[in-house]
């Protein structure tokens, strides 16, 4: 099995486009204009086609995997008005000239990425595009991610052209809270008319990378992001209680920064708590059932050295990406985590995270290949980047697998999508053919 090590960098990648910027800073205007000039004759392609909709869409694929069931040889599956109207063998199916007609070797549910920062963090490496963490102040929950979140970022297209048809984006760790996530598809519109989930989870981390390295400021150790967490907690069920039992008149004032926190205390809006070392997971463990929150385990790089306290809290994990650089607080990660969940009995899903290197963002269709490389059995790496993401993130009814009345999400690879070599020819969200890479 050939495992993708790297992300594939396209010719027509966008991010190229800051090579030339750079080049104009720097060359003549004449060598400038030759180098420029050469290659692009060489690399030049048209631009994608326009996303196209259709009354309804027949994809016909060698083999379809609907997750939640078997795999189907010679499969079928067929959208209509946006959603799933069919999905089984091909022989004897029929349907009428208005239907669009796809073909590729493999079909898959549209994939899913629990945990990532796009659309928030650009593509540019520069500070006006990485809003992911105000750092003005450590405790943030009040700031929306639809407020912060640009569809039309050309990340999002991206991920998209690669199947990535839902995404669990917003502000990322490195605060103890640094505001919201929601959930959308990867159309490219605008926030609200992709949203699936518009308030899903408050983002908090814990441990050395909740704190911060100038003097005199808080957090500046890690136990005391946990002690601002429980402080800030508090403070929201005392706030909670006066607005629900004092007499209109005596309530306290609207406070966004609590109404957010009374959500994660009431459990509407899971915490997704960022922690890396075994003795921060096992912090979080213990705020979570002090407060009986529910919350989401994210990174979770030393999950092994505290796996039976993980499985008895019963809380799922985002795991890091397979391929995470091993430093700081994941110096201890492992490729074959995955493969340790899966076997302990632990719900995961694989993420894209917060990548700060171009192109700015992974792909978890390459983080499930290798943990697949990793020890991690291939259904359970392809469920861990469609169904049970989709489960964590709490939009499982809509997408994640191929399934009758779910949306039309549908990703197309000619060949194993688990391969290096293997391309995606096609992406469809609620019905709307979109082109792959």
């Amino acid at each position: 099995m050939n495992i993708p090590f790297f992300h594939r960098l396209l010719p027509r990648n966008p991010l190229f486009r800051s090579s030339a910027r750079f080049a104009a800073r720097t060359l003549t205007p004449a060598l400038l204009a030759l180098m420029i000039a050469a290659p692009a004759a060489l690399v030049a392609s048209p631009a994608p086609a326009a996303p196209v909709a259709a009354p309804a869409v027949a994809i016909r694929g060698d083999t379809v995997y609907p997750v939640s069931g078997l795999p189907i040889k010679d499969g079928l599956v067929l959208i209509r008005d946006g959603r799933i109207a069919y999905v089984g063998p091909a022989a004897g199916q029929t349907y009428g000239a208005d239907v669009r007609e796809l073909r590729a070797a493999v079909v898959v549910p549209g994939l899913v990425d629990a945990r990532a920062t796009v659309g928030v963090s650009g593509m540019l490496n520069q500070p006006q595009d990485q809003e992911q963490v105000d750092r003005s102040a450590p405790l943030q929950p009040e700031l929306r991610a639809v407020d912060a979140y640009n569809a039309r970022d050309e990340l999002v297209a991206y991920i998209r052209a690669r199947g990535v048809t839902t995404v669990h984006t917003g502000h990322g760790p490195g605060v103890p809270i640094s505001g919201q996530t929601l959930v959308v598809k990867t159309k490219g519109r605008t926030a609200e008319a992709d949203v699936l989930r518009p308030a899903a989870m408050i983002a908090a981390t814990l441990g050395a990378d909740a704190t911060t390295a100038d003097r005199g400021k808080s957090p500046g150790t890690p136990a005391k992001a946990v002690a601002l967490l429980r402080t800030e907690l508090i403070k929201a069920k005392e706030y909670a209680d006066k607005r629900a039992k004092l007499p209109e008149d005596k309530r306290p004032p609207r406070d966004l920064r609590m109404e957010a926190l009374g959500r994660a205390l009431d459990g509407s809006q899971p915490l997704l708590v960022s922690v890396d070392r075994g003795r921060d997971i096992l912090a979080a463990l213990r705020v979570a059932q002090e407060f009986n929150l529910k919350i989401v385990l994210e990174g979770c790089a030393e999950a092994p050295l505290v796996l039976d306290e993980i499985k008895a809290s019963g809380f799922p994990v985002v795991l890091h990406p397979t391929m995470e650089r091993s430093f700081g607080t994941r110096e201890n990660l492992s490729m074959e985590t995955a493969a340790v969940l899966r076997r302990a009995g632990v719900p995961f899903a694989i993420q894209s995270g917060f990548e700060d290197y171009v192109p700015k963002t992974r792909i978890v269709l390459y983080e499930a290949a290798v943990a697949a490389g990793h020890g991690l059995d291939r259904d359970a790496a392809l469920a861990a980047i469609t169904l049970e993401a989709a489960r964590i993130v709490g939009v499982a009814d809509r997408v994640g697998s191929l399934e009758v009345g779910k949306d039309g999400d549908v990703a197309l690879y000619d060949g194993d999508p688990f391969e290096y070599v293997t391309r995606c020819v096609g992406v469809v969200i609620d019905g709307v053919v979109y082109p792959g890479e």
